[in-house]
């Protein structure tokens, strides 16, 4: 009874000590995971979870969104994650993305997943007409995420409409122009096809480098009003504060960095803005929504951390990250120029063997139409033997005739009538003999003549048959050498010496002269690419020369104006909100306040 009792109490506390759960579902931009988290979890705990699971280290990029009266929200890091205002049907959904932009894309994402994170987040929002991109940056834009998904272009395989299923441009810019989706394919393949060599990896930053330059990359726009209650949009992005007019979301019309910002909070739905110059009065705005408020100074405080964290030496975890990403860089590049030596190898094997079969058909053609020579050659001889024969019976039969004729004229002669008359006819039939014997004599040397000739032809027939046959000995030959070499060449693809020759030369051991040779290309690299910029951006303005006399003015947005009208005057993101910072921060926040 006492052992029952005490199986019961142990079995209770058993139940007691096991953490009560619940299922949350990650979605990330290419994929979904579910996980069974424990009551007591904070947000960090979770969010801790899921990078370790994706294998990334940049955290300070991302974080866990999710949307809570049509208004979005992030997972807080200290705050448990069932005391958000978060929907309480399980599965609990939470969106994996990125939170906070970098300034420059290629300097500060080191990881390969982050980079392609954010290469999806960014390409959705472009196609999600969320981020502005003019139609010729938007064709660009798509040929590296065809480069990225399909690796270097082929003719044979990338057939006209391998695009056709594919969501590469924003719907604006299709309906913007008169164009069929054959001919969009065929200006994104004509700069697909430059794009050959690039890795995913490379092609997905080559993407992020150009959108990053677009004006409202990475930028969280919010509604607010100023003092005197004036509509208007700020944004918040990895730069500081910019204020829009709500009908331009392109271009600021004032702009605070983060250097020049000492303090923000707000108090209900009032923000306070504090200058870094405390001369200078405090501006203020309010905005819709108390949670609004709270997603303002979330994405501050983090960009601002951001901004000052870029303009500090990197911490040890960020160098050791960027060392790994170097070397990975370094062996990567060492592996590529590897597989394209072999490839390079393998073509030229496959080129010499094609080579090699094209001639030894050609060798068997020839061998064929000699053949087939030496049968014409021999039936030709064989006639004209017959013929020679032939013609030789006739001389014989004509000399023969000449003779009787010759014979018939002495007994004619000898035999004369006595008249006159019949001298005469016989002097006529005399003649005629005599015309008749050398016609025939003159026949007889013709024929003579006709068969030496036979004679003759059937000589040099003789002689090509022999040259014909001795030509057909030596292809022959030469086929029989041919074949064991095609043979060989045949299995090369499959099996090159060589390639296991440059396998093993190969060393992935970094030493300094490996990183200064990296380093120095790295340098080539620079100068390549300012050179492509320039080309690129010649480029763009020829596609856009050639697509502008398709285009429908009529179905222009307000954006498409304005960026025209920006890029008329030569207005780019940054060199905008340079100009705009050149006042003075006081100046700046008065002007702020009497829009």
């Amino acid at each position: 009874m006492a052992g029952a009792i005490a199986s019961r109490m142990s079995f209770s506390s058993l139940k007691r000590k096991q953490p009560k759960t619940f299922t949350v579902r990650i979605i990330t931009m290419d994929a979904e995971m579910e996980f069974n988290c424990e009551v007591k979890w904070k947000g960090k705990d979770l969010f801790d979870l899921v990078c370790r699971t994706l294998g990334l280290r940049e955290t300070w990029f991302f974080g866990l969104q999710y949307t809570i009266k049509d208004t979005v929200a992030w997972l807080k890091m200290d705050k448990k994650v069932l005391d958000h205002d978060v929907p309480t049907e399980e599965p609990v959904t939470f969106h994996f993305l990125a939170k906070f932009y970098p300034e420059n894309a290629e300097e500060e994402l080191v990881q390969e997943i982050t980079q392609h994170l954010f290469f999806l987040q960014v390409k959705k929002q472009i196609l999600d007409e969320k981020i502005y991109c003019p139609p010729e940056a938007s064709v660009l834009l798509a040929s590296y995420a065809v480069q990225a998904k399909y690796g270097d272009y082929d003719p044979t395989v990338h057939q006209r409409g391998f695009l056709a299923q594919e969501e590469l441009l924003p719907k604006r810019v299709i309906n913007l122009y008169q164009m069929t989706p054959e001919m969009w394919e065929e200006r994104i393949t004509a700069w697909y096809a430059e794009h050959r060599g690039r890795a995913r990896d490379e092609a997905e930053m080559e993407y992020l480098k150009i959108a990053q330059d677009l004006e409202m990359y990475g930028v969280n726009y919010f509604a607010i009003r100023n003092k005197k209650g004036t509509e208007l949009l700020l944004g918040v992005d990895a730069l500081g504060l910019h204020i829009y007019d709500p009908e331009n979301r392109l271009t600021p019309k004032i702009s605070f960095p983060w250097n020049e910002i000492r303090n923000i909070s707000y108090s209900d739905k009032e923000f306070t803005i504090k200058p870094l110059d405390k001369k200078i009065d405090v501006f203020k705005f309010n905005s819709s929504k108390l949670r609004v408020n709270k997603l303002i100074l979330q994405l501050c405080i983090g960009n601002h951390d951001l901004f000052m964290r870029r303009r500090k030496a990197d911490s040890l975890e960020v160098q050791q990250m960027k060392a790994q990403a170097r070397e990975e860089k370094a062996r990567k590049q060492m592996e590529r120029q590897r597989l394209a030596r072999e490839k390079q190898m393998r073509e030229e094997a496959e080129r010499t063997r094609d080579e090699l079969e094209r001639r030894l058909l050609q060798l068997k053609e020839e061998a064929t139409m000699a053949n087939e020579a030496l049968m014409r050659s021999e039936e030709t001889a064989d006639l004209l033997a017959e013929k020679a024969q032939i013609t030789e019976e006739e001389a014989k039969l004509l000399a023969q005739k000449a003779a009787e004729a010759e014979q018939e004229m002495q007994r004619i002669k000898a035999t004369a009538i006595r008249t006159e008359e019949e001298k005469r006819l016989m002097e006529q039939k005399v003649l005629e003999a005599e015309m008749l014997a050398l016609k025939m004599a003159e026949e007889s040397e013709r024929r003579a003549k006709e068969a030496d000739q036979l004679k003759q032809d059937l000589q040099e027939a003789r002689e090509s048959e022999r040259r014909a046959k001795q030509k057909l000995l030596e292809i022959t030959s030469k086929s029989s050498y041919t074949q064991p070499m095609n043979s060989g060449m045949t299995a090369l693809p499959a099996d090159l010496p060589s390639f296991n020759l440059i396998s093993e030369s190969l060393s992935f051991d970094f030493k300094d002269t490996d990183m200064k040779r990296l380093s120095m290309e790295i340098e080539k690299e620079k100068v390549e690419y300012m050179e492509k910029s320039k080309h690129l951006q010649e480029q763009l303005n020829e596609l856009k020369t050639e697509i502008e006399a398709l285009k429908l003015k009529e179905r222009e947005t307000a954006l498409d104006i304005l960026h025209n009208e920006n890029a008329d005057r030569g207005n780019s993101k940054h060199n905008t909100i340079k100009k705009l910072t050149l006042q003075s921060t006081k100046s700046r926040v008065a002007f702020f306040e009497e829009l």
